[in-house]
């Protein structure tokens, strides 16, 4: 059992091997909530944030603004690269991050 849903049912059975009791659901669900971007939404952010830039330079605020966004979520760090690396990739020039 390599795959993650295996790792996540193992950790579950291994902390609670009676079963998970209802009061822990909702902090459970919050534990195991996305922590990273798809491709698809990497993509997304990244057509989002070049349709509105107008050639003007991107920055990470820009972009964790999208994502946060997109996910309701604060941005991961690693999201925030990986739109970038799409952007620089693409030819959109990213704003110094100093800057921001």
């Amino acid at each position: 059992m390599s795959n993650p849903v295996s790792k996540v049912l193992d950790w579950l059975r291994a902390g609670y091997p009676d079963g998970v009791p209802p009061t822990d659901y909702f902090p459970l669900l919050a534990l195991l909530r996305k922590t990273q971007l798809s491709d698809e939404e990497v993509r997304e952010v990244a057509q989002h944030l070049e349709q509105r830039a107008n050639g003007e330079p991107i920055s990470t605020i820009d972009i964790g603004e999208l994502i946060t966004k997109v996910t309701n979520e604060l941005p991961h760090p690693d999201d925030v690269s990986r739109v970038g690396a799409r952007l620089v990739a693409g030819g959109w020039p990213l704003a110094d991050p100093h800057m921001d």
